[in-house]
C-alpha cells in the first residue's frame, strides 16, 4: 500500500526505533492468491522441437552458414533428376498433392425449375445465360472457387445463402467431387530442395557456398509410431565448393554437435547408400554425450556428379542432415515422439507443487479492515484454543464501511473445546492428491514429501467469516458464520482449479479435507 514519506521521515527524526518497527504497516496482507506457492514467477514453457530448432539456428549462424528456405512443394520429375533409379522407392513414400476436379455443369428444365423455387422467383432468359458463363468460366479456372458463391449470387440476384442450397440441391456434381492427385509432390527429404536451389546460385555467388535450413518434410509412412512422424522437422546444411571432401562433413558434424553437449565422435559407413551420394561417401554420426551415451544423431554425404550434373552443378557439394525431432528426444529423454510433439493430445502430468499452486482460498474479504480481521481471528482463536465453552473471546475491533464493529470467536456450547481439531490441519498436495492433514506421526510422511499449499483450515475458515462479516456490515446488520463437521473442500472455503480436480479424478486420486472445524464468529456493531 502507499504511505506517507513525510509522516515516516517525521516519524525517523523522533524516534528511530518506533518508525523502525511500524514499518511492517504499510504492507498490504497478501490474498491467498498472492501468496507463495501460489504467487511465481517464471518461465514459460517453450516447445521442445522448436527450442532445439533456435539452438540449431544459432549454432549454425556462428559456423558461417547463410541461412537459405527451399521450395516445399517439388515435383515428381525432380526426384527422378535427383534420385535416378532409385526414384520410384523414394516416391513410394512422398505424399502427391491433388485437387477438386472443376465440374462440367449442364443446366437443363428441370435445374431451372428447382432453382426458381429456392430463390421464389423465375429466372429471366438474361439470367439464365449469365448463370451458364458464369459456370462455365469457373469450369475453365477464370472464377476461383471461393468467389463462384459470390459470382453466382450477383448473376441471380439473390443472398448468398440461397446460392450455396442451390449448389447443394441443384448441381450434386460438386457435392460428388472427388479429389484427383497430380503430379507435384511434398518434399520427404530436404536434398529435393537443396539440387535446385543450388543449380539456381551456384555460379552467381562466392565459393564455397555454405547454407542451411530448418524446415518440415513430409514422409508416408505405412503408420506413425514413438519413433516416426509423417511430417517432421529436417536440419539441413550444404557446402559447396571445388575443394569440398568428406573431411568437411566431419569437421561440420563436431561444430554443430558441439553445441548440444556432444564431445567425442565416431563416423561409420552408413549401409543404406542412397543414390543421390557418391559411393562410400555416405556417413552416420554418432556421438557421446555425457548424460545420453552413445546416439545417432547425423548423416551427410557427398552428392553424386551424376545428381549435380542434372541441374548444371559442376562442384562437390556435402550435404549434412539430422533429423529435430530426433534429437529434441534425446535432449529431453523423451521415449514417444508423438507425446513430446503433441502433449495436448495425451494425458497431462502435475507434479506435487503443480497442484499445490491449483489450491487457494475461494471467499475472501475485499478491505484493508477484512484482510486484518482474518489475522486477528486466527490468532485468537489458535491462542484460546482448547478454551472450554461457553465462553467468548474479541479478534477484533476497528472501523469497516464508517461504522464501529467488534468481532468475537465463541463456544457457545457447554463443555466444547473453543476450536475442533481440524481446525488445525495443513493442506497438502501429494502424490496428485490434496490433503488437509495435522501435524502428527501419521501423516509425518505426507508432510515431508507433500508440497505445502500455504493453508490451514483456520485460515481459510477466517476468510470465509470476514467476508461474510464484511458483507453484512456494508448492509448495517450484525452476523454470525459457523462451520462444524467440513467434509468437502467448500466446507472450509477451499477452491481447486477444475483443471487441478479433473488431473485428480482422472489419476483416481483424492481430495479428503474432512474434519471437526467447530468454530463460530460473530460480529457486533457498536452504536
Amino acid at each position: 500500500m502507499k504511505f506517507d514519506c513525510e509522516e515516516f521521515k517525521n516519524k525517523a527524526k523522533e524516534d528511530f526505533e518506533e518508525a523502525w518497527h511500524a514499518g511492517p504497516s504499510v504492507i498490504t496482507p497478501p490474498s491467498a492468491d498472492r501468496r507463495y506457492p501460489r504467487l511465481s514467477y517464471h518461465r514459460a514453457h517453450e516447445h521442445p522441437v522448436f527450442s532445439t530448432i533456435q539452438r540449431l539456428r544459432e549454432a549454425y549462424l556462428m559456423m558461417g552458414f547463410d541461412e537459405a528456405e527451399n521450395p516445399i512443394i517439388v515435383e515428381e520429375q525432380e526426384v527422378y533428376r535427383q534420385f535416378g533409379p532409385e526414384a520410384m522407392a523414394v516416391l513410394d513414400r512422398v505424399f502427391y498433392l491433388g485437387g477438386l476436379p472443376r465440374p462440367n455443369v449442364g443446366i437443363g428444365k428441370d435445374q431451372i425449375e428447382k432453382i426458381n423455387g429456392i430463390i421464389g422467383r423465375n429466372l429471366s432468359g438474361d439470367d439464365e445465360e449469365a448463370l451458364r458463363k458464369t459456370l462455365h468460366a469457373y469450369k475453365k479456372s477464370e472464377i476461383d472457387g471461393d468467389e463462384l458463391t459470390h459470382e453466382l449470387a450477383l448473376v441471380m440476384s439473390t443472398d448468398d445463402a440461397l446460392v450455396v442450397e442451390i449448389l447443394d440441391k441443384v448441381f450434386p456434381e460438386f457435392r460428388d467431387l472427388k479429389p484427383e492427385s497430380g503430379r507435384s509432390t511434398l518434399r520427404s527429404h530436404m536434398t529435393s530442395g537443396w539440387f535446385q536451389t543450388l543449380g539456381a546460385i551456384w555460379e552467381r555467388v562466392p565459393h564455397p557456398i555454405m547454407l542451411f535450413s530448418i524446415d518440415r518434410c513430409f514422409r508416408r509412412e505405412q503408420a506413425e509410431d514413438a519413433h516416426r512422424l509423417m511430417s517432421y522437422h529436417s536440419a539441413s546444411c550444404v557446402v559447396a565448393g571445388e575443394d569440398v571432401t568428406v573431411e568437411d562433413g566431419k569437421a561440420v558434424a563436431r561444430a554443430l554437435l558441439s553445441a548440444f553437449g556432444y564431445t567425442d565422435f565416431e563416423f561409420r559407413p552408413d549401409e543404406k547408400r542412397s543414390k543421390y551420394y557418391m559411393p562410400d561417401t555416405q556417413t552416420e554420426v554418432y556421438a557421446s554425450h555425457p548424460v545420453h551415451g552413445w546416439v545417432e544423431v547425423a548423416t551427410f554425404g557427398i552428392y553424386s556428379p551424376s545428381s549435380l550434373a542434372q541441374y548444371g552443378i559442376g562442384v562437390p557439394v556435402m550435404n549434412l542432415g539430422l533429423g529435430v525431432e530426433r534429437l529434441a528426444m534425446i535432449t529431453t529423454r523423451s521415449n514417444d515422439v508423438r507425446e513430446m510433439c503433441f502433449p495436448q493430445f495425451f494425458p497431462l502430468t502435475y507434479t506435487d507443487a503443480e497442484l499445490a499452486r491449483a489450491v487457494s482460498i475461494d471467499q475472501e474479504p475485499t478491505t484493508q479492515t477484512g484482510k486484518q480481521m482474518v489475522r486477528g481471528i486466527c490468532t485468537t482463536a489458535l491462542a484460546h484454543a482448547t478454551e472450554i465453552g461457553p465462553c467468548s473471546f474479541k479478534a477484533f475491533e476497528g472501523e469497516l464501511f464508517g461504522r464501529r464493529i467488534s468481532v468475537y470467536v465463541d463456544e457457545p456450547e457447554e463443555g466444547a473445546k473453543l476450536l475442533g481439531p481440524a481446525c488445525m490441519n495443513e493442506i497438502y498436495a501429494w502424490k496428485g492428491s490434496v490433503l488437509g492433514v495435522p501435524d502428527t506421526e501419521k501423516f509425518a510422511v505426507v508432510r515431508k514429501e507433500g508440497a505445502m499449499v500455504g493453508l490451514t483450515c483456520i485460515e481459510t475458515v477466517a476468510s470465509a467469516a470476514a467476508a461474510s462479516i464484511e458483507q453484512a456490515t456494508r448492509c448495517g446488520v450484525e452476523t454470525q458464520y459457523q462451520v462444524k463437521m467440513a467434509r468437502l473442500p467448500g466446507d472450509i472455503n477451499l477452491k481447486i482449479e477444475p483443471y487441478a480436480m479433473r488431473y485428480i479424478t482422472d489419476n483416481t486420486c483424492k481430495v479428503d479435507v474432512r474434519g471437526p472445524v467447530f468454530l463460530t464468529v460473530r460480529s457486533v456493531l457498536e452504536t
